[in-house]
């Protein structure tokens, strides 16, 4: 049996959410949803093991580098997708070192695909191999 990746979508946008995880679900993978920081940090540090995340961090109730920090503290070895309008945020987010910027546009969904497969794939692959 083909293995079935768990990511996390983290947008406060519910119809982004709803939207993405529909694509990612019809793909195969096992998606869980965050609306906001905080379900966000209680997912990362709940019980679930978690293959990659998609996250827009423009929540109101956390600021992108604090959850930057978080999430390196936390996971670092996940894999890490920005999903956003704001294109320069990459900056604000120097702790993660397995991160990939997609900007939200009408057709951003197949480039977010392929860096979710990019970045599972590189994770699979040994240092070096």
């Amino acid at each position: 049996m083909k293995e079935q990746y768990r990511l996390l979508i983290a947008d406060r946008n519910p119809r982004i959410r709803d939207y993405l995880k529909r694509e990612f679900t019809t793909a195969g993978y096992i998606v869980y949803l965050a609306e906001n920081g905080k379900q966000l940090i209680k997912l990362l540090y709940g019980p679930t093991h978690l293959d990659l995340l998609i996250v827009d961090p423009d929540f109101p109730d956390a600021e992108a580098t604090v959850l930057s920090k978080k999430l390196q503290d936390r996971v670092p070895q996940l894999p890490v997708v920005l999903h956003t309008l704001d294109t320069e945020l990459e900056t604000g987010f120097p702790h993660l070192r397995r991160a990939k910027l997609i900007e939200k546009k009408g057709c951003s969904v197949e480039s977010l695909k392929k860096a979710v497969v990019m970045l599972l794939a590189a994770q699979k692959t040994p240092p070096g191999g």
